[in-house]
């Protein structure tokens, strides 16, 4: 039966786990000392070798043979162990055992002496999907275990493990391998079965990994079993559809010239091999982050993820600035990550394509800070220049006759005629009148109406709004700066162009009787007393 090159190649003893020294040599150091502690909490990403190193140290602690701190995988206990027999040494997942009453069953078990090996181990996977009276259940055996006892938790969200349980555990953290050391195990596996990997295969492979010993492997089992001859790169994209690091290049740049035909030419023709969309604006997104940081830390080489090479890198780096990647980056992520919620997931990538390929066709303020920083780029790179204004021949240039202050050129005959101060139409100042109604607040609002005893009577001609003041506190409540400049700008967006404001008296004052202007005067001071209608 085919097994899995992970499980196959899963590491037996402490110096085969890759890239975690410090955490296995710590383990040996213990093991060689006889300073084991009773629990212990192992942490980090997936495939980094938590499980892994759970299992050597339980088949270490009660090998019969130990060799500088390894089991020697020969005897009778190392061999329970690694066939699953061992009725001492239990793996529980936590994800389907996380009540109480499993935990309590576990507790109640763990008491008696083990039966085969020396010490009973209880590896507990996923530890943070116990729930919170699981894990109070599990608090004292795990602070007082009995001798014979030894825990092994492992998570990968340790923020959601009770500090209880983290005060009671010797902690260790499992770092993201190198992509340097997934390479090198993926040529030793390559090597040992047979598989025709090149050198830039193994490395996209480990690029894609993200730090887990156990994806590259996975990745590599897949091509190895759908590949036909040798494994390069474009066979890694086709097998596991990924537009591949020359696609990404080319509709990067196309973005950055703002070819949206041939970006979406690029993406639609990805599209139709079958790649998968979201790898597509992953891969996009990762370009542009990598460009960011080059743009912003030149000394920050060795952080580029290598989707594209750094010479690609450098060539697509002037045809962007820092702003527009800020705005590409976001878009990118907040597109990828409405995939899960998507109706039509081509229609909404094809939108953020055009997005990235023209801010011009936004007004936020992020679309703008990408305009701008692209000028700012281009003007420092010397892309974009100032044009001087052409020269105007001296000869063409027509002397302008000295006009005396009190003098004024006579005006042509056929000349038009100026404008007369004319009103633009009749219904002009009631119109005009209903939309300061609706601006204006009190006590002001209650100045303007459009019936014959108003305080406040306009005309709007071509040029200027002319009002009519009849009254003393009307001028009081319309002569000041913030409601003169309202009005004005009202004006203007009636008329069309800028309208000026000009204040005048009107004729001779109306007799009123003095009740009704102390009526009025006490409404123009008190205009919370006023309900209008």
């Amino acid at each position: 039966m085919y097994q899995a090159l992970y499980r196959k190649y899963r590491p037996q003893t402490f110096d085969d786990v890759v890239g975690q020294t410090a955490v296995t040599q710590t383990l040996k150091n213990q093991l060689i000392n006889n300073r084991l502690s009773h629990a212990y909490l192992f942490t980090g990403t997936r495939g980094t070798g938590k499980t892994t190193c759970a299992k050597i140290l339980a088949k270490a602690v009660n090998c019969e043979n130990p060799q500088d701190g390894n089991p020697c995988n020969c005897c009778p206990a190392c061999r329970s162990i690694d066939s699953g027999a061992c009725m001492d040494v239990l793996e529980i997942d936590a994800a389907s055992n996380n009540g109480v009453d499993n935990v309590r069953s576990l507790r109640d078990d763990a008491i008696y002496t083990p039966a085969e090996v020396k010490k009973r181990v209880y590896i507990i996977d996923e530890v943070h999907m116990l729930s919170i009276s699981a894990f109070n259940a599990l608090l004292k055996i795990i602070e007082e275990p009995p001798e014979h006892l030894l825990f092994i938790l492992a998570t990968t969200e340790l923020h959601k493990v009770p500090a209880t349980i983290l005060s009671r555990c010797q902690r260790f953290s499992f770092r993201r391998i190198l992509p340097e050391d997934i390479v090198d195990r993926l040529n030793y596996i390559a090597y040992k079965e047979q598989i025709p990997l090149e050198a830039d295969a193994a490395a996209y492979l480990a690029r894609l990994a993200d730090g887990g010993m156990r994806d590259a492997v996975s990745l590599l089992d897949q091509c190895a079993s759908a590949a036909s001859g040798k494994i390069d790169t474009e066979q890694v994209c086709r097998i596991l559809g990924l537009a591949g690091t020359r696609k990404t290049a080319e509709l990067m740049q196309a973005i950055g010239a703002h070819d949206s035909a041939k970006a979406l030419t690029l993406f639609n023709g990805q599209y139709a091999e079958g790649k998968d969309l979201a790898a597509m604006l992953d891969e996009l997104c990762t370009v542009a982050r990598d460009l960011l940081i080059l743009k912003t830390a030149a000394s920050g080489v060795s952080m580029i993820s290598g989707i594209c090479t750094e010479r690609e890198l450098k060539t697509l780096l002037p045809l962007f600035g820092a702003g527009e990647l800020l705005r590409m980056t976001a878009l990118l992520r907040d597109a990828a990550a409405g995939f899960n919620t998507s109706a039509n997931r081509r229609i909404d990538a094809e939108l953020c394509i055009l997005r990235l390929c023209e801010p011009e066709a936004e007004l936020d303020a992020e679309a703008i800070n990408a305009r701008l920083s692209r000028l700012e780029n281009k003007i420092a790179s010397g892309m974009l220049t100032a044009q001087p204004l052409p020269e105007v021949p001296k000869q063409e240039i027509e002397e302008i006759p000295p006009w005396e202050e009190e003098e004024r050129p006579p005006m042509p005959e056929d000349a038009p005629p100026e404008p007369a101060n004319e009103p633009v139409s009749d219904s002009a100042w009631p119109q005009l009148v209903q939309r300061l109604r609706t601006v204006l607040r009190p006590p002001a609002l209650g100045m303007f109406s459009v019936s014959e005893g108003a305080p406040v009577q306009g005309r709007l001609t071509q040029n200027e709004l002319i009002l009519t003041i009849t009254a003393d506190f009307a001028e009081s409540v319309i002569n000041k700066p913030n409601v003169l400049q309202t009005i004005a700008e009202v004006a203007s967006a009636q008329a069309g162009h800028p309208v000026g404001v000009r204040i005048s008296r009107g004729g001779e004052e109306k007799k009123s009787n003095g009740n009704f202007d102390r009526l009025l005067s006490f409404g123009a001071e008190h205009p919370e007393f006023i309900e209008l209608k």
